[in-house]
């Protein structure tokens, strides 16, 4: 994406940066040329975003025009929401409270250079709010009350309105944000869009280790894909971007979740998207789901407070119960005794409305078979954990004990498994998934459909290869070709 800086006046903004085209904003409004053009990032620097001003048409017809406005329309409008910033300061209390707790005012102001204050010790605060409100220049009001900060009002700065003592700081990270951005002129021939990868690198049981992100990027250069990772704290880097490749587990109460939207609302091509993030990280959802359309599966009780008393009659014991939102194992627990069963539902119903209770189904392995937009892609035996009942042993201590994998070619797995596969898949959505079932004397039940499967180089790509990877960045290619926005490297 080319960056564009779009001002009033020219003369606002005296910095010349290579590869960072200049343009005033009656120009960029007016000019054919601009409207024509494609691959654009328009960081609209304009001295007034109120509605109906020049900076809010500069964003607005940008994001008509297919070019990524920063700040958008949407960050506008949310600026001006106090029950979203009442939303924000929740979300970011423990570092707000941190970053301000030595001062003895009731009220600070806060400006934010492309992120940054001038004050080092504010970095961290600045760059939180930069990821929730993505414009270049912000001005951030916080007040003291009853001893915690929060937030009161955020505002665009206009380059006029920034301080004589600030001008040189800013303009300095400017010429910081777009420098770590350029893109070598040999690179910028080499491809035609733009894959931001999330990955966390802390994460235990991420969803691809090392190894199958270098597979990934391959393949994406492979596909005439350029590719770019990002952690947590990039969220307001989305706008540089054409497609969004989630590797980190998800949630919905989590900030993978906040990426997808973001990325959706800025016309990227996501996976996993919003809707598959919100279908598959609830096992409630998926139970009701399955009912509905007469997919097998364990017999399966929706348990509350006001019927947790029947779950040993209808289910028997052992019995295995399920937090929603459980993962890789985690949240999900085998009882054995009506003592047992009562201790661990009085737990997780303190926490959720809604818990799963499942039939104990025993089996050597679990069956996943990987979807991709309607297609099976994989098949694994993911054999239990040794002297254990999953696929991961969780140790109480920290860290885990996995079971063996074994993959198949697609073609060598059971014909009607695969269909149910696709099958239940589809009912999510038409990204990338993971189908796990058991089979029980020929006959197949579906457990779950995880909308962020593992991805391991050495594991699911054993039979694939490279192919794996590359059908994947393939789909991204695809979806990228069929929006209808070309790139300008095209």
């Amino acid at each position: 994406m080319r960056p564009w800086i779009v001002v009033e006046k020219p003369s606002d903004w005296p910095l010349e940066i290579e590869g960072v085209r200049l343009i005033a904003a009656p120009d960029y409004l007016t000019d054919p040329e601009c409207s024509e053009a494609t691959g654009v990032t328009v960081f609209n620097l304009c001295r007034r975003y109120g509605y109906q001003s020049v900076g809010y048409y500069v964003s607005l017809l940008a994001e008509a025009r297919g070019h990524r406005p920063l700040p958008s329309v949407t960050t506008l409008q949310d600026l001006q929401q106090a029950p979203l910033l009442r939303i924000v300061s929740e979300e970011l209390e423990a570092v707000l409270q941190k970053s301000l707790k030595s001062l003895q005012s009731d009220a600070f102001i806060l400006s934010i250079y492309f992120g940054h204050n001038l004050a080092k010790r504010y970095d961290r605060l600045s760059q939180a709010i930069f990821s929730q409100f993505p414009a270049p220049l912000l001005r951030v009001q916080f007040e003291c009350l009853k001893n915690r900060w929060r937030l009161s009002r955020i505002s665009p700065i206009a380059t006029s309105d920034i301080p004589e003592s600030h001008r040189d700081f800013a303009i300095a990270q400017a010429g910081a944000f777009f420098s770590r951005r350029s893109v070598p002129r040999q690179a910028r021939k080499e491809y035609r869009y733009d894959l931001a990868i999330l990955a966390d690198p802390t994460e235990e049981l991420p969803p691809s280790n090392e190894k199958a992100l270098q597979r990934f990027e391959r393949a994406a250069k492979y596909c005439g894909m350029r590719t770019t990772l990002l952690e947590a704290e990039d969220i307001g880097r989305l706008a540089e971007f054409d497609a969004l490749f989630i590797r980190e587990t998800t949630g919905v109460n989590h900030h993978t979740f906040r990426f997808a939207r973001r990325a959706e609302a800025l016309g990227l091509v996501v996976m996993d998207d919003p809707g598959s993030i919100l279908r598959c990280c609830n096992k409630v959802f998926q139970t009701e789901m399955f009912a509905r359309h007469r997919i097998p599966m364990p017999k399966t009780m929706v348990v509350h407070r006001g019927n947790k008393e029947r779950v040993s009659d209808e289910l028997g014991l052992p019995v295995v119960l399920k937090r929603p939102d459980s993962s890789f194992s985690q949240g999900v627990y085998k009882v054995k005794t009506e003592a047992e069963l009562e201790e661990r539902l009085t737990t997780l119903l303190g926490a959720s409305e809604l818990v799963l209770a499942q039939e104990f189904v025993p089996s050597d392995f679990d069956w996943r078979i990987g979807v991709l937009a309607g297609r099976a892609l994989y098949a694994c035996k993911y054999f239990m954990a040794k002297d254990h009942w999953q696929i991961i042993a969780n140790k109480a201590g920290g860290g885990h004990r996995e079971g063996k994998v074994e993959t198949l070619p697609i073609e060598e797995a059971p014909r009607r498994l695969t269909q149910l596969a696709v099958r239940v898949a589809r009912l999510m959505g038409d990204g990338l998934y993971g189908v796990d079932l058991k089979e029980l004397d020929g006959h197949y039940k579906v457990m779950e459909v995880n909308d962020n499967p593992s991805l391991d180089a050495g594991f699911e790509d054993r039979h694939l290869g490279e192919g794996l990877y590359r059908a994947i960045m393939g789909t991204f290619r695809q979806r990228l070709d069929a929006r209808g926005v070309r790139s300008v490297l095209a």
